[in-house]
């Protein structure tokens, strides 16, 4: 047995290792190894049983040498740089009981051999780039328990015949599966871990969830399941942790959810979920996090048993909560009591007096507003968790006036201003030029596109302000302004963290609007100057002057008013189309800005250059000479790991960005890989530091 695991060893694996002929355990696991894997890997150990190279930099291709290594029960080259296919040979392993080759950068197809794996317990295969369909060949692994496919880019329907198997773990997250869930998978009575989340999957939650006795951990969040929650989920008895966040749920939650006497995490949030919050849910003593958010819900929030510890991040964007005033919502109206003749006889008294003063104050409201009926509001458009109402007379009181002063910005159809409100709280106005016939119409899209949207990336409309001669959205202040000023200014700079950050808030919010909505919304006009920063320098997508609500079934349509030069996608500029996949195309655009600090209209692109195609010619040699010079310090050690992530960022952002419209990526893969490489840059510049 040889185990040098854990340590800081750099280079490559000194092939005299190979020639051990009597080592049955090696470990070289958790160092810094670098160099291709040996192509005679296997060949002088003909006795060894368990291969550990996990948390390496290895690079090049499992080679086919591995399969003389016969006698392997544990093979693991995890967290390393593999690329290429998993080689067919690895099906001649048949003595392999785990195999773990996931974090890698493998590509390619499920090898068919692995059917002969008849003794593998445990298959990991996350975070790489395979693809194609599930092979119904890994139903047949009867000894198989642990099945991790996640983060890849595997396609088309989940096979029935899972359910036939003895799974205990079973994770497909982030895949680009797009049928129903399989009814089989409600059959693996064995299962204790279930996650098919980020995946496109359509349909409903059968009832017979319920025959998942054994389960700790249910995922089917960020797809597209529709219908209501089950009331059978209740008899899931062992379940702790519980999502079904981003979907399309509707109907009440359930009474019988207090079954689940083990949960300790439940999150419901941004579906379409209505009704009350069962108070049977007070019993449930596990329950440490419940997540209700973005939802329809009404009345009385609970404050038995742990809803006592919970926050109002837990409830926020409700239709009509109430509840304590910590948890930011309203007052519960009580009953009256009974009361005694004493206070009737009161009541009777003063009732008189009553309608005498609210006649006199209904004669001086109705004069007053007579003489100030041009400040009247005729529109007022509210957000779902603070209804409000704002009057022109308002928005000009004091500090407030529409003076250069407190200008933010301006545009095509009119122009943006700070503005302190009587109760001291700051939001930013925008005024529109009622002169312009453009303008006005792009009032009314803003006020029918934003009126029902609710997502943490997109910029909150609080009110509207109507009348003859003065249209405006008054909206929340952020108070770090655009990105285009972050980018371009001399004042500020984004590390690569922070500019990453920001392009997964950006996507996470077209993801929204293109498959997050009843009424799917194509932005039109996405460029760094329409993205806001808050405080927390959270993104929010803001301006959706020109954007397109898209019919049931609507895949595009067209129009006449152009977007920014330099961000539209080709079929839009010439032909007026507008699509989800214009807008991929202009994020793709962004993409290369925010990491190149050129705008696509920069002087240096003339004749047959263009900001895309100098970026596909530098990538992947020369991206130092197109990298914005402030984002990598001279000397860094760092550098070639940065690049090449850096590297794997623009290649997403030129496939967004292809000519044909149907050849670009959707949104929703958009964004599991920019996580996938903000989470592999985030983890080694942590190691460095």
């Amino acid at each position: 047995m040889l185990d040098l695991s854990n340590n800081h060893f750099k280079g490559p694996i000194p092939s005299n290792i190979f020639n051990i002929s009597t080592l049955t355990f090696l470990n070289l696991g958790g160092n810094s190894l670098s160099g291709l894997l040996p192509s005679y890997l296997g060949n002088g150990l003909p006795n060894l049983k368990k291969l550990w190279l996990y948390g390496n930099e290895l690079t090049g291709q499992i080679p086919n040498s591995i399969s003389n290594a016969s006698k392997l029960i544990a093979l693991d080259l995890s967290s390393n740089k593999l690329t290429k296919a998993i080689p067919n040979v690895v099906g001649n392993l048949t003595s392999l009981i785990d195999l773990a080759l996931d974090g890698n950068e493998l590509a390619g197809l499920i090898t068919y051999t692995f059917d002969k794996l008849h003794s593998l317990q445990r298959l990991s295969l996350s975070s790489n780039k395979l693809q194609g369909s599930i092979i119904n060949e890994l139903c047949q692994l009867k000894s198989l328990s642990e099945l991790n496919l996640a983060n890849n880019m595997f396609s088309g329907a989940i096979p029935e015949c899972l359910g036939n198997t003895s799974l205990q773990k079973l994770n497909f997250s982030s895949n680009k599966f797009f049928s129903h869930i399989p009814s089989s998978l409600w059959s693996l009575k064995d299962i204790l871990v279930l996650d098919i989340s980020s995946s496109a999957l359509s349909g409903i939650i059968s009832p017979e969830v319920s025959k998942l006795r054994a389960i700790t951990l249910l995922n089917l969040s960020r797809n597209q399941i529709s219908g209501s929650i089950p009331t059978t989920m209740g008899r899931l008895q062992a379940l702790q942790n519980l999502s079904l966040a981003h979907n399309k749920l509707q109907g009440p939650m359930p009474e019988s959810l207090s079954g689940m006497i083990s949960i300790e995490s439940i999150d419901f949030s941004h579906n379409y979920l209505s009704g009350v919050i069962p108070k049977s849910l007070e019993s449930l003593h596990y329950l440490k996090s419940i997540n209700l958010s973005y939802n329809l819900l009404e009345g009385e929030i609970p404050n038995g048993g742990p809803f006592q510890n919970f926050t109002a991040q837990s409830f926020i964007m409700n239709k009509d909560l109430c509840g304590k005033s910590q948890l930011q919502v309203q007052p519960c109206r009580r009953g009256n009591k009974q009361r005694t003749n004493k206070v009737m006889l009161v009541i009777k008294c003063l009732v008189p007096i009553m309608v005498v003063i609210l006649v006199i104050t209904c004669i001086v409201f109705l004069k007053h507003n007579k003489d100030d009926a041009k400040y009247t509001t005729k529109k007022d458009l509210t957000n779902f968790d603070a209804p409000t109402r704002i009057s022109y007379y308002e928005l000009l009181q004091g500090t407030n006036r529409f003076d250069e002063g407190n200008l933010l910005g301006s545009g095509s159809f009119g122009s943006v201003y700070k503005v302190i409100l009587p109760n001291e709280k700051i939001v930013a106005v925008k005024v529109f030029n009622i002169d312009m016939e453009e303008a006005l119409r792009s009032f009314d899209i803003e006020c029918v596109a934003m009126c029902n949207l609710r997502h943490r990336n997109l910029i909150k409309i609080i009110s509207s302000c109507s009348n003859d001669d003065f249209k405006s959205l008054i909206m929340e202040f952020m108070s770090n302004g655009s990105l285009d000023r972050w980018l371009y200014s001399h004042n500020y700079c984004l590390d690569i963290l922070q500019r990453l950050n920001i392009m997964v808030d950006v996507a996470a919010a077209l993801e929204y609007l293109h498959h997050g909505t009843p009424t799917p919304i194509v932005h039109c006009d996405i460029k760094p100057s329409n993205v806001l920063l808050d405080e927390d320098m959270v993104a929010h997508l803001s301006d959706f002057g020109i954007a397109k609500l898209l019919g049931e079934g609507q895949l595009e349509t067209y129009t006449k008013t152009l977007a920014t030069v330099g961000y539209m996608a080709p079929e839009y500029g010439s032909k007026g189309v507008v699509s989800f996949k214009g807008d991929v195309y202009s994020y793709g655009i962004m993409l290369m800005e925010m990491f190149t600090r050129k705008k696509p209209t920069d002087e240096m692109f003339i004749e047959d250059l263009c900001l895309k195609d100098w970026v596909s010619k530098s990538i992947p040699h020369s991206i130092i000479d197109i990298l914005d010079i402030n984002l990598l310090c001279k000397g860094n050690p760092n550098i070639s790991s940065i690049l090449q992530h850096i590297s794997s960022i623009f290649e997403l952002a030129l496939s967004c960005c292809v000519e044909l419209p149907e050849a670009r990526i959707m949104m929703t893969d958009v964004v599991v890989s920019l996580k996938k490489i903000r989470s592999y840059l985030h983890k080694m510049l942590e190691r460095h530091h």
